[in-house]
């Protein structure tokens, strides 16, 4: 039984849904104790809940403390991994996006084609933003053998969630591919989304658009925003998404949700300055693909290696969380390697 203290490091949810997955696809039993030890709120909450849940149904597992507020928690997956068709609803703003990402690599290994409707928020502070999920992270993803798509049925935000995304995932097939990005290259286009829900007479997307392409423009760069106006949602919401492609065929994203209180422009300007802060390091994956792309790296056959803007705690805490079940890493200045492990499936 793998032992893990959920208080290690960062202490968050990632711990969990992380050491949830990898458990999943090898095998292993997992006692996890002192989850999300260094929350406002600690223990289980209704996002991770649904994220165990999940796991252990397609991995036929098993589990003891699966409740709200719980900081301890036994699992034990079984034997197999099913795919097919699974709909989960979180049942409140918690991050769909986090949930996909807990259960992307079990259907990266099921053997055939799964698909994923999930409902909960789509785009908040504390989560990978559905757009930068389809636009950045998948197609990155995808140089691994990595076949997936998601799709945004309805926008999703704090507090109400009721957003819905699908995501469709082909089997890989065998052993991931090494994934190696190690010169940036030049900008050759930027493209966003601005969406904005329920609020088109204040002209959110609009105004979170022009404000981002002028913060481009006075750095020699242009744009191609797209102004989305949506009247699907259960509530009010706002987000910008930008990403970078480069002439090595690398992406780079940057995103903001909206709350009360933050203005369109303000968004504008972060997205903006938070892309450019990432390009003019010469990393060639953003701040967010920095930590994301950890357990697929050592899922991996082969050293991976890619340059990030800096070591954040999800890195960190991700490093050493893979670790803990057989992959080994260096990190060099901002030049991270991860020897994967080879896995091929069950």
């Amino acid at each position: 039984m793998i032992q893990i203290d959920g208080a290690t490091k960062s202490g968050s949810g990632t711990i969990l849904r992380y050491a949830v997955s990898l458990c999943s696809l090898l095998g292993e039993e997992l006692h996890l104790t002192n989850i999300r030890a260094k929350r406002e709120k600690p223990g289980l909450q209704p996002q991770h809940l649904k994220s165990v849940e999940a796991c252990a149904q397609m991995a036929g597992g098993q589990t003891q403390g699966a409740i709200r507020g719980s900081q301890e928690l036994i699992y034990k997956p079984g034997p197999t991994i099913s795919g097919g068709h699974y709909q989960w609803d979180i049942g409140t703003a918690g991050s769909t996006t986090m949930l996909a990402m807990t259960v992307l690599p079990l259907a990266c290994f099921s053997g055939q084609q799964t698909t994923f409707t999930i409902s909960g928020g789509l785009f908040q502070d504390s989560a990978p933003s559905a757009h930068h999920m389809e636009h950045v992270l998948l197609p990155i993803l995808s140089k691994m053998g990595i076949k997936a798509e998601l799709r945004i049925v309805r926008p999703g935000y704090v507090p109400r969630g009721g957003g819905i995304i699908e995501l469709k995932v082909q089997p890989a097939g065998g052993r991931l591919t090494l994934l190696r990005l190690l010169e940036l290259g030049q900008v050759r286009r930027i493209q966003g989304i601005a969406l904005s829900s329920n609020l088109k007479e204040r002209q959110v997307s609009q105004r979170m658009a022009e404000t981002c392409q002028r913060w481009l423009k006075g750095k020699g760069y242009s744009a191609q925003i797209e102004a989305e106006e949506d009247d699907t949602a259960v509530q009010a919401g706002a987000s910008l998404a930008l990403w970078a492609e480069t002439d090595a065929g690398y992406i780079l994203g940057a995103d903001r949700a909206g709350r009360p209180g933050r203005s369109s422009e303000e968004i504008g300007r972060y997205v903006a300055q938070s892309l450019l802060e990432d390009i003019a390091t010469g990393a060639t994956v953003d701040r967010h693909l920095a930590d994301q792309l950890i357990i697929y790296a050592a899922l991996a056959q082969g050293t991976s290696e890619y340059i990030i803007p800096r070591v954040t705690d999800h890195v960190d805490t991700n490093l050493w969380l893979v670790e803990q079940f057989g992959a080994k890493w260096e990190l060099e200045g901002n030049r991270v390697r991860i020897q994967g492990i080879g896995y091929g499936g069950k």
